[in-house]
């Protein structure tokens, strides 16, 4: 426990003067997660980040995440998120031409799914910031009241389990704790922040964000549980890797997105 009370205060200590600054160095940090998160993706399956797919699925990352941004303003205006995303994505799916079938499309198909997956979290979660500091906290005070509430309720009600062949410790109980707790966290952000949905909107987009970043929770779970490891990495001690902590948010930020609001 101290040493996630320690790696959790470093943590923030780097992680909110970023938000507050928000530009040039929140979109290199933001770049950096997603290498780190491909890293944590391709070592959990076996797979050398070194190797050619490897760095062509950090570049794509770093592509889709910076791509339009102020960090790449040096590019023509046509080097959009999409377009520069898409080259190395090319490359990777060229591999089984070049290699006569020996490296294969299912092969090809897993860095891809990779930067995709983990790519456009991270660029929901830069163009949050661009939105405003205020929408990017409303995305994390929303998952972290779920975690906490999720877990509180989940250890003094928790009878139902919610996926046992996933995560045996979450709970149905917890899991509807998670959700209230979301929602009394963005109705007291609401007395100090107006967004542009109605008081009844809010709450029901609250419960989907909640809902859906306990769904992220369990897929990053899924994803350890079939390749056999306990966390997604070794970076935060304590904690796990950036993908045990940003993996909520990977699906909160680009639903946000979907419905407007940033």
């Amino acid at each position: 426990m101290r040493q996630r009370v320690i790696t959790a205060v470093v943590a923030l200590l780097i992680f909110i003067p970023l938000i507050v600054i928000g530009g040039i160095p929140l979109q290199l940090a933001a770049a950096l997660l997603g290498a780190v998160g491909v890293y944590e993706l391709f070592n959990m399956k076996g797979l050398e980040l070194t190797s050619f797919e490897g760095v062509l699925a950090i570049l794509t990352v770093v592509c889709l995440i910076l791509g339009g941004t102020e960090t790449l303003s040096f590019l023509p205006s046509t080097f959009d998120s999409a377009s520069l995303f898409y080259l190395p994505i090319m490359i990777i799916l060229m591999l089984p031409v070049f290699s006569k079938n020996t490296y294969t499309f299912d092969e090809a198909a897993f860095p891809v799914l990779v930067s995709i997956y983990v790519g456009i979290g991270f660029k929901n979660f830069v163009l949050a910031r661009e939105a405003g500091v205020s929408i990017l906290l409303f995305a994390l005070f929303i998952v972290w009241a779920t975690d906490i509430g999720a877990y509180m309720f989940g250890m003094k009600f928790g009878k139902h389990k919610l996926a046992p062949h996933i995560s045996p410790n979450k709970s149905i109980e917890g899991a509807i704790g998670g959700v209230l707790s979301a929602v009394v966290v963005s109705l007291i952000y609401g007395l100090f922040v107006s967004f542009s949905y109605s008081l009844i909107a809010m709450v029901i987009l609250t419960i989907l964000f909640s809902v859906v970043g306990q769904m992220g929770d369990l897929v990053q779970s899924a994803y350890k549980r079939h390749y056999g490891v306990k966390d997604s990495g070794k970076i935060l001690p304590g904690h796990g890797g950036i993908l045990d902590r940003f993996d909520s948010l990977l699906f909160v930020f680009p639903l946000m997105h979907l419905f407007g609001l940033f």
